[in-house]
């Protein structure tokens, strides 16, 4: 390499390591300071080529709040919101998911738990009838169920790292629904918000800013701090059937961060 080549790689580099530190974090003008030129950010909606999902590239996206104020852009990470759309594995997730919530508490009662006498109904020859030992029997009226079902847990094993790859390949849905338009008006995939203050405990001011998106019918509200007393409508547990069953995903600043933090902590078997 030659001398004149060698500073410019060094800063390509350094460039890159920089870049790569500021994934799933905030970028604003005023936050950068020297260590990105401020004249580089804007505040207006970004128009960017078109991508192509799933290729762990770190993605930009704006940042508003319920008074649809711009608050600048955010880096979501490449290998949590960009991974490939896999169906198999959301739907073993979805299925183990399910099946953890059924609550098996389906029964019915064997001979020896449903009432009525032990005793022989009538003799054992003479009668001209078939032999019976006890009218509790499953072929009387009001008798027993023979091999029904009992109280179970319905629950399996599923890999850790299957699990958390649901997850993943979720949020990368959202994402990429999202992904032709970067603007404030996104009415379906995700949306992240500064924070998730809201104005008064009014239920309405919400309501009327769902309805202002076109197209949306279920709205999943997620934070990652304490939950505000005056937002009564927030996922606690950020799961891939909640977000499979919202069109638009709101998320604030603090909960990315979270979960991003949360995909890159090492398992433990």
């Amino acid at each position: 390499v030659s001398g004149n080549l060698r500073p410019c790689i060094s800063y390509f580099l350094s460039l890159g390591i920089l870049l790569r530190t500021l994934s799933s974090s905030i970028i604003t003008p005023e936050s950068s300071g020297a260590a990105f030129p401020s004249d580089l950010l804007s505040r207006k909606a970004m128009i960017t080529p078109e991508h192509t999902p799933g290729l762990y590239q770190d993605l930009v996206i704006p940042l508003t709040n319920f008074l649809k104020e711009d608050k600048g852009f955010m880096v979501l990470a490449g290998d949590v919101f960009d991974v490939p759309i896999r169906k198999d594995i959301v739907h073993k997730v979805v299925r183990w998911q399910l099946a953890k919530q059924q609550q098996g508490t389906h029964s019915t009662k064997t001979i020896s738990e449903v009432s009525g006498t032990g005793r022989k109904p009538w003799k054992q020859k003479g009668t001209g009838l078939a032999r019976h030992g006890t009218l509790r029997g499953p072929q009387f009226r009001h008798g027993a169920t023979m091999h029904g079902p009992k109280p179970r847990s319905h629950a399996f094993k599923l890999n850790k790292k299957v699990r958390r790859l649901g997850l993943k390949i979720a949020l990368s849905a959202r994402t990429a629904e999202g992904k032709a338009s970067l603007s404030l008006s996104l009415s379906h995939g995700l949306l992240v918000f500064e924070d998730l203050e809201v104005p008064s405990h009014k239920t309405k001011n919400i309501v009327n800013y769902v309805k202002e998106m076109e197209n949306t019918k279920k709205v999943l509200l997620v934070d990652g701090g304490p939950i505000n007393e005056k937002l009564k409508a927030v996922c606690g547990g950020l799961n891939v059937y909640s977000i499979l069953l919202h069109d638009t995903l709101m998320m604030s600043r603090d909960a990315v961060n979270r979960i991003v933090e949360r995909m890159h902590t090492p398992i433990n078997r």
